[in-house]
């Protein structure tokens, strides 16, 4: 077998109450890392888009508690916060509480993202049956805020973090969705996803 060198390494995944989020937190716990989860659980009882399937409301309102036990279950080590990462001041937060619980962050997974259809078609109600809002500030500032503006702090807080204490060792990995091409009926999550990997790219020529 071939050992990654995670063993003791500290972890911070973001959105990983469920899908790929907590998929990576299991992965990296598997290998001995141990790995401080962050969410928001979106509670969308009764407001749910009847184009989705009913488990994709139910999964995005769990928290991580589920995670967190079937990792320690398995002899690793983890534990979680639930935060809005819209908000810049969970950042350092997030990073401190990390930190108290398990040592400094080496490893950086940006995962967490959010999603709302928006459209620049006037008067389009659905595609695919799903819900589509007009493009406006708030739909371009939320998707901007938790799938651009937060993984960008979160490098930048790592980084500083790991210069200050003279650290030689660090991963990152960001998720994303190939925002290039753009999203129609997707308009601002595309476009936020293009923005994020346009931090994620020079982070790495910057601090590999």
């Amino acid at each position: 077998m071939i050992d990654p060198g995670l063993r003791g390494r500290v972890a911070l995944v973001t959105g990983a109450n469920q899908g790929i989020g907590a998929a990576a937190a299991r992965a990296l716990a598997a290998e001995g890392a141990h790995v401080f989860l962050t969410y928001l659980r979106v509670d969308r009882a009764g407001h749910g888009d009847p184009a989705l399937p009913r488990a994709y409301d139910e999964v995005r309102a769990r928290s991580a508690a589920a995670v967190v036990e079937a990792i320690c279950q398995a002899g690793g080590r983890a534990d979680a916060w639930e935060a809005d990462l819209a908000d810049p001041a969970v950042v350092p937060e997030l990073f401190n509480r990390a930190e108290a619980a398990f040592g400094p962050v080496e490893i950086l997974v940006n995962n967490a993202s959010f999603w709302h259809g928006d459209t620049f078609v006037p008067d389009r109600a659905e595609r695919f049956g799903w819900r589509l809002m007009p493009v406006s500030a708030e739909t371009c500032d939320r998707h901007f805020a938790v799938n651009s503006r937060a993984p960008a702090l979160l490098i930048a807080e790592f980084a500083r973090r790991h210069a200050a204490r003279g650290a030689q060792w660090g991963r990152i990995v960001s998720l994303s969705t190939g925002g290039a091409p753009g999203f129609p009926g997707e308009v601002s999550y595309g476009a936020r996803k293009d923005a994020g990997e346009s931090y994620v790219m020079p982070a790495g020529a910057e601090l590999g």
